[in-house]
Order: C-alpha cells, then structure tokens, then sequence
C-alpha cells in the first residue's frame, strides 16, 4: 500500500448531498414559505417597514431586508429580485435595490444600542 492509495477514490464517484442548490462548493439553502410568513409578520407587526432587496453573492441567494421606522430589521432568502418588489409593492412596502443605495442609518444605529444594551 503507497502513501497516497488511502486518498484515491477506487472508482467511487463522490456524490453532493442532494436538496438545496450548489454555488462552488457551497450549498445554498433556497427560500421557503416560513421564510414569506416571516416577512409578511414583520410587515403586519411594524409600522414604516421599507424593503431592500440585496443581490445574490457566492454565499447567500437574493435576499429582502426589511427595516422598521425605529430601526429593528429582519432579512430572509427570497425567490428573486423581481418576488421581492413584488411582495414589497403587494404590502404596500416602498423597496430599494440595496447595491445601489445602500442600507439606512437607522438600522445601524439600532444595532449599535442593541450591542449597548447587551442584546
């Protein structure tokens, strides 16, 4: 037995893990209807909710944050850019392309007295 025998495959094809979706290496977990209810609980619950909707990367698919008038946000994986406006138009929730403005103050500034408060 060589050094490197115990690292040869034998004819064993190496097989992915099946569900989700595969980007490189990484196995990207798709959007769900938990994944809607969630949003559409935030939206129901908060007042001055905006969307925005954030580009896929090598690590997560399109995603849609949502940000309250005081700051508290949530973020959940989505079918595609054009679901998420839709579902921000469906519930009356203005939507921003988040690459291309950015994502509000508030929202860092909420994050900040959260670290402050301990939470």
């Amino acid at each position: 037995m060589s050094l490197f025998d115990r690292f040869r495959r034998r004819g064993k094809r190496m097989s992915r893990p099946t569900g989700g979706r595969y980007t490189g290496s990484t196995r990207v977990r798709a959007a769900d209807s938990a994944d809607q209810s969630h949003l559409e609980k935030f939206v129901e619950t908060r007042r001055g909710v905006e969307g925005f909707v954030e580009p896929r990367t090598v690590v997560s698919e399109v995603t849609l944050l949502l940000v309250a008038h005081d700051g508290e946000w949530t973020r959940r994986r989505v079918p595609s850019a054009k679901w998420a406006h839709t579902f921000a138009n469906k519930h009356g929730v203005p939507s921003y392309d988040a690459a291309v403005v950015g994502v509000p103050q508030r929202m860092r500034d909420y994050n900040r007295r959260q670290k402050q408060q301990g939470k």
